[in-house]
Protein backbone atom coordinates (compact mmCIF):
# COMPACT_ATOMS: atom_id res chain seq x y z
CA UNK A 1 0.00 0.00 0.00
CA UNK A 2 2.81 2.43 0.83
CA UNK A 3 4.52 1.81 -2.50
CA UNK A 4 1.25 2.16 -4.45
CA UNK A 5 0.45 5.40 -2.63
CA UNK A 6 3.93 6.77 -3.38
CA UNK A 7 3.60 5.94 -7.08
CA UNK A 8 0.17 7.59 -7.15
CA UNK A 9 1.56 10.74 -5.52
CA UNK A 10 4.41 10.85 -8.04
CA UNK A 11 1.92 10.51 -10.90
CA UNK A 12 -0.32 13.35 -9.69
CA UNK A 13 2.73 15.47 -8.83
CA UNK A 14 3.79 15.42 -12.47
CA UNK A 15 0.37 16.75 -13.45
CA UNK A 16 0.42 19.24 -10.55
CA UNK A 17 3.58 20.86 -11.92
CA UNK A 18 1.40 22.43 -14.63
CA UNK A 19 -0.29 24.62 -12.00
CA UNK A 20 3.11 25.98 -11.08
CA UNK A 21 4.92 26.13 -14.40
CA UNK A 22 2.09 27.45 -16.63
CA UNK A 23 1.16 30.59 -14.67
CA UNK A 24 4.78 30.92 -13.48
CA UNK A 25 5.86 31.60 -17.04
CA UNK A 26 3.34 34.45 -17.18
CA UNK A 27 4.86 35.97 -14.01
CA UNK A 28 8.34 35.75 -15.55
CA UNK A 29 7.08 37.54 -18.68
CA UNK A 30 5.47 40.36 -16.64
CA UNK A 31 7.46 43.63 -16.62
CA UNK A 32 5.44 45.59 -14.02
CA UNK A 33 6.95 44.99 -10.59
CA UNK A 34 3.68 45.24 -8.66
CA UNK A 35 2.04 42.58 -10.81
CA UNK A 36 5.13 40.40 -10.56
CA UNK A 37 4.66 40.40 -6.78
CA UNK A 38 0.88 39.89 -6.94
CA UNK A 39 1.23 37.22 -9.62
CA UNK A 40 3.86 35.37 -7.56
CA UNK A 41 1.54 35.41 -4.56
CA UNK A 42 -1.31 34.07 -6.70
CA UNK A 43 0.84 31.29 -8.19
CA UNK A 44 2.20 30.20 -4.78
CA UNK A 45 -1.23 30.21 -3.11
CA UNK A 46 -2.83 28.20 -5.88
CA UNK A 47 0.08 25.76 -6.20
CA UNK A 48 0.11 25.04 -2.45
CA UNK A 49 -3.67 24.56 -2.30
CA UNK A 50 -3.56 22.39 -5.42
CA UNK A 51 -0.79 20.21 -4.00
CA UNK A 52 -2.66 19.87 -0.70
CA UNK A 53 -5.94 18.83 -2.28
CA UNK A 54 -4.23 16.24 -4.50
CA UNK A 55 -2.32 14.86 -1.49
CA UNK A 56 -5.56 14.60 0.48
CA UNK A 57 -7.18 12.69 -2.39
CA UNK A 58 -4.79 9.75 -1.88
CA UNK A 59 -4.07 10.06 1.85
CA UNK A 60 -6.04 9.27 5.03
CA UNK A 61 -6.61 12.95 5.88
CA UNK A 62 -9.71 15.13 5.81
CA UNK A 63 -10.39 16.43 2.32
CA UNK A 64 -12.87 19.12 3.34
CA UNK A 65 -10.39 21.79 4.55
CA UNK A 66 -8.14 21.30 1.53
CA UNK A 67 -11.06 21.49 -0.90
CA UNK A 68 -12.15 24.75 0.76
CA UNK A 69 -8.59 26.12 0.52
CA UNK A 70 -8.40 25.10 -3.14
CA UNK A 71 -11.70 26.87 -3.88
CA UNK A 72 -10.52 30.06 -2.16
CA UNK A 73 -7.14 30.00 -3.95
CA UNK A 74 -8.90 29.46 -7.28
CA UNK A 75 -11.14 32.50 -6.72
CA UNK A 76 -8.22 34.68 -5.61
CA UNK A 77 -6.22 33.64 -8.66
CA UNK A 78 -8.70 35.41 -10.92
CA UNK A 79 -7.88 38.85 -9.50
CA UNK A 80 -4.17 38.08 -8.99
CA UNK A 81 -3.29 36.39 -12.28
CA UNK A 82 -5.69 37.57 -14.98
CA UNK A 83 -3.87 40.96 -15.34
CA UNK A 84 -0.42 39.30 -15.47
CA UNK A 85 1.43 39.45 -18.84
CA UNK A 86 -1.58 40.67 -20.87
CA UNK A 87 -1.24 40.12 -24.59
CA UNK A 88 1.82 37.90 -24.12
CA UNK A 89 0.68 34.89 -22.07
CA UNK A 90 -2.68 33.53 -21.00
CA UNK A 91 -1.61 33.28 -17.37
CA UNK A 92 -4.94 32.48 -15.77
CA UNK A 93 -5.93 29.99 -18.49
CA UNK A 94 -3.26 27.66 -17.12
CA UNK A 95 -4.81 27.93 -13.67
CA UNK A 96 -8.14 27.12 -15.29
CA UNK A 97 -6.58 24.05 -16.90
CA UNK A 98 -5.42 22.85 -13.46
CA UNK A 99 -8.91 23.39 -12.04
CA UNK A 100 -10.49 21.49 -14.95
CA UNK A 101 -7.99 18.65 -14.48
CA UNK A 102 -8.63 18.40 -10.74
CA UNK A 103 -12.44 18.81 -10.62
CA UNK A 104 -13.26 15.14 -11.48
CA UNK A 105 -11.13 14.03 -8.52
CA UNK A 106 -12.85 16.30 -6.00
CA UNK A 107 -16.52 16.63 -6.96
CA UNK A 108 -19.26 14.29 -8.14
CA UNK A 109 -20.99 16.97 -10.22
CA UNK A 110 -17.76 18.05 -11.84
CA UNK A 111 -19.20 18.79 -15.27
CA UNK A 112 -20.68 22.08 -14.08
CA UNK A 113 -17.33 23.18 -12.66
CA UNK A 114 -15.51 22.24 -15.86
CA UNK A 115 -17.92 24.14 -18.09
CA UNK A 116 -17.86 27.21 -15.83
CA UNK A 117 -14.06 27.32 -15.68
CA UNK A 118 -13.62 26.87 -19.45
CA UNK A 119 -16.19 29.61 -20.05
CA UNK A 120 -14.36 31.91 -17.62
CA UNK A 121 -11.04 31.20 -19.37
CA UNK A 122 -12.56 32.13 -22.74
CA UNK A 123 -14.09 35.35 -21.39
CA UNK A 124 -11.02 36.47 -19.41
CA UNK A 125 -8.40 35.58 -22.04
CA UNK A 126 -6.97 38.16 -24.44
CA UNK A 127 -7.31 35.52 -27.13
CA UNK A 128 -10.51 33.48 -26.49
CA UNK A 129 -9.32 30.65 -28.73
CA UNK A 130 -6.07 30.25 -26.80
CA UNK A 131 -7.99 30.38 -23.54
CA UNK A 132 -10.28 27.61 -24.80
CA UNK A 133 -7.40 25.43 -25.98
CA UNK A 134 -5.41 25.81 -22.75
CA UNK A 135 -8.25 25.54 -20.22
CA UNK A 136 -10.23 22.99 -22.23
CA UNK A 137 -7.63 20.91 -24.08
CA UNK A 138 -4.85 20.93 -21.52
CA UNK A 139 -7.38 20.70 -18.67
CA UNK A 140 -9.03 17.57 -20.07
CA UNK A 141 -5.59 16.00 -20.57
CA UNK A 142 -4.72 16.76 -16.97
CA UNK A 143 -8.04 15.28 -15.87
CA UNK A 144 -7.11 11.99 -17.50
CA UNK A 145 -3.70 12.07 -15.81
CA UNK A 146 -5.26 12.87 -12.42
CA UNK A 147 -8.32 10.63 -12.49
CA UNK A 148 -6.73 7.34 -13.52
CA UNK A 149 -4.14 7.03 -10.69
CA UNK A 150 -6.57 8.35 -8.06
CA UNK A 151 -9.26 5.94 -9.29
CA UNK A 152 -6.83 3.02 -9.17
CA UNK A 153 -5.77 4.08 -5.67
CA UNK A 154 -9.39 4.13 -4.51
CA UNK A 155 -9.86 0.62 -5.92
CA UNK A 156 -6.74 -0.55 -4.08
CA UNK A 157 -7.98 0.95 -0.80
CA UNK A 158 -11.36 -0.75 -1.24
CA UNK A 159 -9.64 -4.07 -1.98
CA UNK A 160 -7.51 -3.75 1.16
CA UNK A 161 -10.57 -2.92 3.26
CA UNK A 162 -12.37 -5.93 1.78
CA UNK A 163 -9.38 -8.13 2.59
CA UNK A 164 -9.43 -7.01 6.24
CA UNK A 165 -13.20 -7.44 6.39
CA UNK A 166 -12.94 -11.02 5.15
CA UNK A 167 -10.41 -11.77 7.87
CA UNK A 168 -12.72 -10.28 10.52
CA UNK A 169 -15.70 -12.21 9.12
CA UNK A 170 -13.75 -15.45 9.28
CA UNK A 171 -13.11 -14.85 12.99
CA UNK A 172 -16.75 -13.91 13.60
CA UNK A 173 -18.02 -17.00 11.78
CA UNK A 174 -15.73 -19.21 13.86
CA UNK A 175 -16.99 -17.61 17.06
CA UNK A 176 -20.61 -18.08 15.97
CA UNK A 177 -19.93 -21.71 15.12
CA UNK A 178 -18.45 -22.30 18.56
CA UNK A 179 -21.38 -20.49 20.21
CA UNK A 180 -23.85 -22.71 18.33
CA UNK A 181 -21.92 -25.83 19.33
CA UNK A 182 -21.95 -24.81 23.01
CA UNK A 183 -25.68 -24.00 22.83
CA UNK A 184 -26.51 -27.34 21.20
CA UNK A 185 -24.29 -29.18 23.66
CA UNK A 186 -25.49 -27.57 26.89
CA UNK A 187 -29.00 -26.34 26.13
CA UNK A 188 -30.77 -29.70 26.64
CA UNK A 189 -28.56 -30.74 29.58
CA UNK A 190 -29.18 -27.50 31.48
CA UNK A 191 -32.93 -27.77 30.89
CA UNK A 192 -33.00 -31.30 32.34
CA UNK A 193 -30.82 -30.21 35.28
CA UNK A 194 -33.20 -27.34 36.07
CA UNK A 195 -36.26 -29.61 35.94
CA UNK A 196 -34.68 -32.32 38.13
CA UNK A 197 -33.46 -29.72 40.63
CA UNK A 198 -37.00 -28.35 40.87
CA UNK A 199 -38.35 -31.88 41.35
CA UNK A 200 -35.81 -32.60 44.09
CA UNK A 201 -36.81 -29.39 45.84
CA UNK A 202 -40.49 -30.42 45.84
CA UNK A 203 -39.75 -33.98 46.98
CA UNK A 204 -37.43 -32.98 49.82
CA UNK A 205 -40.24 -32.37 52.42
CA UNK A 206 -42.19 -35.57 51.57
CA UNK A 207 -39.76 -38.13 50.16
CA UNK A 208 -36.17 -37.45 51.18
CA UNK A 209 -34.80 -40.63 49.64
CA UNK A 210 -36.20 -39.89 46.20
CA UNK A 211 -35.18 -36.24 46.50
CA UNK A 212 -31.62 -37.36 47.25
CA UNK A 213 -31.69 -39.64 44.22
CA UNK A 214 -32.85 -36.80 42.01
CA UNK A 215 -30.12 -34.54 43.44
CA UNK A 216 -27.59 -37.27 42.66
CA UNK A 217 -28.80 -37.40 39.06
CA UNK A 218 -28.51 -33.60 38.88
CA UNK A 219 -24.91 -33.84 40.06
CA UNK A 220 -24.18 -36.55 37.48
CA UNK A 221 -25.76 -34.53 34.66
CA UNK A 222 -23.79 -31.43 35.68
CA UNK A 223 -20.54 -33.38 35.76
CA UNK A 224 -21.30 -34.91 32.37
CA UNK A 225 -22.14 -31.50 30.89
CA UNK A 226 -18.91 -30.05 32.29
CA UNK A 227 -16.89 -32.87 30.76
CA UNK A 228 -18.57 -32.37 27.38
CA UNK A 229 -17.90 -28.64 27.57
CA UNK A 230 -14.22 -29.20 28.32
CA UNK A 231 -13.97 -31.62 25.43
CA UNK A 232 -15.64 -29.12 23.09
CA UNK A 233 -13.31 -26.31 24.19
CA UNK A 234 -10.29 -28.57 23.80
CA UNK A 235 -11.43 -29.55 20.33
CA UNK A 236 -11.95 -25.88 19.48
CA UNK A 237 -8.50 -24.93 20.69
CA UNK A 238 -6.75 -27.81 18.92
CA UNK A 239 -8.08 -27.50 15.42
CA UNK A 240 -7.02 -30.20 12.99
CA UNK A 241 -3.95 -28.96 11.11
CA UNK A 242 -5.19 -30.09 7.70
CA UNK A 243 -8.54 -28.33 8.23
CA UNK A 244 -6.75 -25.18 9.37
CA UNK A 245 -4.50 -25.27 6.29
CA UNK A 246 -7.52 -25.65 3.99
CA UNK A 247 -9.26 -22.71 5.67
CA UNK A 248 -6.17 -20.49 5.44
CA UNK A 249 -5.72 -21.43 1.77
CA UNK A 250 -9.31 -20.47 0.99
CA UNK A 251 -9.08 -17.11 2.78
CA UNK A 252 -5.74 -16.19 1.19
CA UNK A 253 -6.89 -17.21 -2.29
CA UNK A 254 -10.07 -15.14 -1.98
CA UNK A 255 -7.87 -12.20 -0.89
CA UNK A 256 -5.77 -12.37 -4.06
CA UNK A 257 -2.78 -14.24 -2.58
CA UNK A 258 -1.60 -17.27 -4.56
CA UNK A 259 -1.42 -20.02 -1.95
CA UNK A 260 0.22 -23.47 -2.23
CA UNK A 261 -0.36 -26.07 0.50
CA UNK A 262 1.69 -29.28 0.92
CA UNK A 263 0.60 -31.54 3.77
CA UNK A 264 0.90 -35.31 4.41
CA UNK A 265 -2.35 -37.34 4.35
CA UNK A 266 -1.98 -38.47 7.97
CA UNK A 267 -0.38 -36.68 10.91
CA UNK A 268 0.06 -37.52 14.60
CA UNK A 269 -2.25 -35.89 17.14
CA UNK A 270 0.53 -33.65 18.40
CA UNK A 271 0.53 -31.88 15.02
CA UNK A 272 -2.60 -30.04 16.18
CA UNK A 273 -0.33 -27.79 18.23
CA UNK A 274 0.99 -26.41 14.93
CA UNK A 275 -2.47 -25.17 13.96
CA UNK A 276 -1.88 -22.16 16.22
CA UNK A 277 1.33 -21.35 14.36
CA UNK A 278 -0.46 -21.69 11.01
CA UNK A 279 -3.29 -19.45 12.19
CA UNK A 280 -0.83 -16.77 13.36
CA UNK A 281 1.13 -16.95 10.10
CA UNK A 282 -2.06 -16.66 8.03
CA UNK A 283 -3.19 -13.66 10.07
CA UNK A 284 0.16 -11.94 9.52
CA UNK A 285 -0.04 -12.50 5.77
CA UNK A 286 -3.54 -10.99 5.66
CA UNK A 287 -3.00 -8.05 7.98
CA UNK A 288 0.66 -7.13 7.96
CA UNK A 289 2.04 -7.80 4.49
CA UNK A 290 1.47 -7.13 0.83
CA UNK A 291 2.20 -10.69 -0.19
CA UNK A 292 1.43 -11.96 -3.68
CA UNK A 293 2.15 -15.62 -2.90
CA UNK A 294 2.32 -17.85 0.16
CA UNK A 295 3.46 -21.44 0.64
CA UNK A 296 2.41 -23.74 3.49
CA UNK A 297 4.57 -26.84 3.84
CA UNK A 298 4.04 -29.51 6.53
CA UNK A 299 6.64 -32.27 6.76
CA UNK A 300 6.61 -35.39 8.93
CA UNK A 301 10.18 -36.17 9.99
CA UNK A 302 11.37 -39.16 12.12
CA UNK A 303 11.17 -37.33 15.46
CA UNK A 304 9.15 -34.17 14.77
CA UNK A 305 6.49 -32.46 12.68
CA UNK A 306 7.70 -29.37 10.85
CA UNK A 307 5.55 -26.47 9.56
CA UNK A 308 7.06 -23.84 7.22
CA UNK A 309 5.06 -20.83 6.01
CA UNK A 310 6.72 -18.42 3.56
CA UNK A 311 5.44 -15.33 1.73
CA UNK A 312 6.93 -12.52 -0.34
CA UNK A 313 5.54 -9.74 1.88
CA UNK A 314 8.63 -9.61 4.10
CA UNK A 315 8.64 -5.84 4.66
CA UNK A 316 5.17 -6.17 6.11
CA UNK A 317 6.10 -9.08 8.37
CA UNK A 318 5.22 -9.23 12.04
CA UNK A 319 6.46 -6.44 14.23
CA UNK A 320 6.98 -6.33 17.94
CA UNK A 321 3.57 -7.65 18.88
CA UNK A 322 2.89 -10.40 21.38
CA UNK A 323 1.38 -12.90 18.92
CA UNK A 324 4.64 -14.63 18.01
CA UNK A 325 5.95 -14.44 21.59
CA UNK A 326 2.83 -16.17 22.92
CA UNK A 327 3.05 -18.73 20.13
CA UNK A 328 6.68 -19.51 20.98
CA UNK A 329 5.75 -20.02 24.65
CA UNK A 330 2.89 -22.35 23.70
CA UNK A 331 5.11 -24.45 21.45
CA UNK A 332 7.83 -24.54 24.09
CA UNK A 333 5.39 -26.13 26.56
CA UNK A 334 4.87 -28.92 24.01
CA UNK A 335 8.63 -29.25 23.48
CA UNK A 336 8.51 -27.46 20.14
CA UNK A 337 10.34 -24.50 18.62
CA UNK A 338 9.51 -21.41 16.60
CA UNK A 339 11.83 -19.58 14.21
CA UNK A 340 11.18 -16.61 11.92
CA UNK A 341 13.43 -14.92 9.42
CA UNK A 342 13.61 -12.70 6.35
CA UNK A 343 15.83 -13.21 3.34
CA UNK A 344 15.60 -11.84 -0.17
CA UNK A 345 12.23 -10.21 0.48
CA UNK A 346 10.71 -13.50 1.70
CA UNK A 347 9.46 -13.86 5.27
CA UNK A 348 9.52 -17.42 6.64
CA UNK A 349 8.00 -18.89 9.79
CA UNK A 350 9.13 -22.38 10.85
CA UNK A 351 7.49 -24.21 13.77
CA UNK A 352 8.18 -27.72 15.01
CA UNK A 353 6.77 -30.11 17.62
CA UNK A 354 8.29 -33.45 18.62
CA UNK A 355 6.39 -36.63 17.82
Amino acid sequence: MRRARLLTLVSVAVAWSTSLVGPGIGVLMESRSEWVVLGTVGVVLFAVAHAGVLYAAVSPVRRGPWIAAFAVASLLSVSLLVPVAPGHWETWAWVGASIVGTAPVLARRWWGIVVAVIAAAVVLADDPLRGLVIAGGVGIGLALVHVLPVWLWDLLVQAQEGRESRARLAVIEERLRFARDVHDLLGHRLTVIALKAELAERLAPVDGARAGAEAGEVRGLAASALADLREAVHGYRTVDLAEQAAAIEQVLTSSGVRCTVTIPPSLPTVARELSWALREAGTNVLRHSRARWCTIDVALEPDLVRLAVANDGASGGPGGGSGLDGLAERLAKAGGTLRTGEEGGVFTLVATVPT
